[in-house]
């Protein structure tokens, strides 16, 4: 029976809280955390963090499906592209080995991806703000792009092949950039189902080329699924505009960090951040709160 480490579970717990509330940051928080904490290889903590994410992807996806908010379409094309490349990056970790240059290497793209992704989560955060369209308009037909779609698969199939970041992350932020009619909601569900084929073909080729730790993995699902069941159940609760500033701080730090940046400069990053975080956060709390002028209820009036 696999040994469980408490104090792995605990990360597990608080990164499955996370993605319970946001729908996104499982690769990207914990496979830096099981590396610059734990001291995890980085080819074994990307194997084991594949393996736990099986296990917390479906929960979201389910009720997406039940909802009827997956594009069934566009997920059949992700797939076509995402599930052989996430293979072909699982695979080519394994050409490569597990040397101090291959650790080496694997912290460098994985620092880069995060870095990437942070960037990604902040684009989001701007695209999303102008997507607010009339009542009805999730409902309006998608017309599929092929090709780009397909692309869009076999990129981030491969970045989550080598390096567990981007089913959640840098997906959702292309299919943002290629469909922006898409609802906030179908993007979300889609990417929710698509990713567990592809994070299910990525950590099965980290399994049959021996990077999983089971003791590890074991350990991360005990604590990761409650966590999820937690972070879902008060995702209706906790404003997305608090969760999502914390969790672009926590990735471009970890990123700087896995790239040998200095204690100086990724502090600096981390409160330059986190000072932005609070401002918008309280901007937006502010516009939620504001009451209408009278000339803005007048207009409105008129447009009624």
């Amino acid at each position: 029976m696999p040994h469980i480490e408490p104090s792995v579970s605990a990360a597990g717990f608080l990164v499955g809280l996370i993605v319970g509330l946001t729908g996104m940051g499982g690769g990207a928080l914990m496979t830096p955390i099981l590396v610059l904490i734990f001291g995890v290889a980085p080819t074994a903590a990307v194997a084991s963090d594949l393996v736990a994410s099986l296990f917390m992807k479906p929960l979201g996806a389910l009720i997406h499906f039940r909802r009827g908010t997956v594009h069934r379409p566009m997920v059949k094309y992700l797939l076509l592209g995402s599930v052989p490349s996430a293979f072909a990056g699982a695979a080519l970790i394994n050409h490569l080995g597990s040397s101090d240059r291959m650790n080496a290497a694997l912290r460098t793209m994985l620092g880069s991806a995060l870095l990437v992704a942070s960037v990604a989560q902040l684009a989001k955060a701007i695209l999303r703000s102008h997507r607010e369209g009339p009542p009805g308009a999730s409902q309006i037909p998608i017309a599929i792009k092929p090709l780009p779609t397909i692309a869009v698969g076999v990129v981030g199939g491969f970045i989550v092949g080598m390096t567990s970041v981007g089913s959640g992350s840098l997906i959702i932020v292309m299919l943002m950039l290629l469909y922006p009619r898409l609802s906030g909601s179908r993007l979300v569900g889609t990417d929710l189902a698509q990713a567990i084929p592809l994070v299910g073909t990525a950590a099965l080729g980290h399994f049959l080329f021996g990077h999983v730790s089971l003791g590890l993995t074991a350990s991360l699902i005990v604590g990761s699924i409650p966590g999820v069941c937690l972070g879902a159940y008060g995702s209706a609760r906790a404003p997305d505009r608090y969760i999502r500033p914390v969790l672009v701080l926590v990735l471009a730090a970890s990123a700087l960090k896995l790239l040998g940046a200095s204690n100086q400069l990724v502090g600096g990053v981390a409160a330059g951040l986190g000072a932005l975080g609070v401002a918008w956060a309280l901007s937006e709390s502010r516009d939620e709160t504001r009451t209408p002028s009278d000339d803005e209820v007048a207009a409105q009036t008129a447009g009624d």
